[in-house]
């Protein structure tokens, strides 16, 4: 019998679980934390209280993954939205233009995406979710993981473990221990600090659609602002910033920073909507990725997924998308390597790593405009980001622009999408005309 092990059932996982399952036999997911049965943070996973936007791209793989999960989601409550229409944007000083984007996404909280998930993968037929234990390590050698040591020091041999711990992976302990030496890390330390509070939605206030978002100009500001709706009538308010410019957590502090923000909108909502929930913050002082593509002989047997590979910024996005696009690759490479190919886990690590590529080169690059940035800089970022900035200053008004931005930051269309002819004439025009 072929079994694969998960170990962490957040997004990564559970995204992970989703592709092995049609193809081995067996797949245990193990947590540590107790999982909860309705749609609430749990300790674990202490981001589940903020917001989590899932990219066009991240949408349509795991569509592929859990086909008709867009209308569960919103038959549970989630909102379906245009990015381009129904998303106000204030940024470079002013609220874009809003076009249609042709992109169909969807909002709620990560909570009710991870229950919605998790009851898909409970309920096929030879999957076992294992909550409340913990990973205590690996058995087998440097050449080949076979299973898993868990915290009450019984092992689950398997075909296939799938690490999807997150950012605090243990991995380079339990890698180590079998000798297998550590990946190289690129590191980008960016100071951001996040607060979130859930407030009541009524119909008529200050923000239509499904909100508003407030992005800095950099360097000279730092903060960011969110508004958005989620399932049960409510706003998710979050804010937060670079560099130490965090917002505070008590409500009057959380209400003073909010109105700070170069648009009004997300102040307004807040000032004017019931507050539901306490003010909950988060830290992230840096991104990181591990380069397990540049190890010379990975483990056999072992794979990492999600954050576990690469930690993003999280005001970017970008991570459950990454999580769910590495997943697609993951099944992809088992059809045409299958469970017990030693070629498998550097296919995987090389398509991880194409996955990652684009975004990471967003996110650092756009954190790279900030001078306190500290870590490894991209080729080319002052110039790319030079050009960025002009980009962004015609997408708000020139709706050819607008789209094609879009659709790449949403890692639906490559970036030399923005590089064209045609658009790298608007942009050196400053518009259409």
């Amino acid at each position: 019998m072929t079994v694969a092990v998960i170990i962490g059932a957040g997004i990564a996982g559970l995204s992970a679980a989703a592709a092995v399952a049609p193809r081995y036999e067996r797949v245990v997911l193990v947590d540590r934390d107790t999982l909860p049965d309705t749609a609430t943070p749990r300790r674990g996973v202490p981001q589940s209280y903020h917001a989590h936007i899932l990219l066009a791209a991240g949408q349509r793989a795991l569509e592929e993954l859990f086909p008709g999960l867009g209308d569960e989601l919103v038959g549970a409550g989630a909102i379906r939205f245009d990015p381009g229409t129904d998303l106000g944007l204030f940024r470079y000083g002013a609220v874009w233009q809003r076009i249609e984007s042709g992109l169909d996404m969807v909002t709620m909280t990560r909570p009710l995406l991870e229950l919605t998930l998790r009851r898909r993968i409970a309920a096929l037929p030879n999957v076992t979710v294992r909550d409340g234990t913990a990973i205590a390590g690996l058995t087998g050698t440097a050449e080949r993981v076979t299973g898993v040591v868990l915290d009450d020091g019984s092992e689950l041999p398997a075909d296939l473990v799938v690490d999807s711990s997150g950012r605090g992976s243990r991995s380079d302990r339990w890698l180590g221990a079998l000798g297998v030496p550590a990946p190289p890390v690129d590191e980008v330390k960016i100071g951001v600090g996040y607060a979130t509070r859930l407030v009541r939605r009524d119909p008529g206030g200050p923000a239509d659609g499904v909100g508003m978002l407030v992005l800095p100009t950099p360097p000279m500001e730092k903060r960011i602002g969110l508004a958005l709706a989620v399932e049960g009538d409510r706003w998710l308010i979050g804010l937060g910033g670079w560099h130490g410019d965090h917002a505070p957590t008590d409500p009057a502090g959380f209400q003073r920073f909010a109105d700070g923000l170069p648009d009004p909108t997300v102040g307004r909502v807040l000032a004017e909507a019931e507050p539901l929930t306490d003010i909950a913050s988060h830290g992230f002082p840096s991104s990181r990725r591990r380069r397990f593509e540049r190890l010379r002989q990975p483990p056999g047997g072992y794979l990492a997924t999600g954050d576990a590979i690469c930690s993003f910024n999280p005001i970017y996005g970008q991570g459950m998308t990454c999580a769910a696009m590495e997943a697609v690759e993951l099944g992809r490479l088992l059809d045409r390597h299958g469970t017990a190919s030693g070629a498998l886990v550097r296919a995987f690590y090389r398509a991880a790593a194409q996955v990652v590529n684009t975004p990471w080169r967003f996110a650092v690059g756009a954190d790279f405009a900030f001078p306190a940035t500290v870590g490894p800089r991209p080729t080319n970022i002052p110039l790319l980001n030079r050009y960025t900035i002009r980009l962004q200053s015609v997408a708000k008004v020139d709706p050819v622009v607008r789209r094609t931005f879009t659709w790449v930051q949403h890692l639906v269309t490559p970036p030399r999408a923005l590089f064209t002819p045609a658009i790298v004439a608007r942009v050196m025009r400053g518009g259409p005309n």
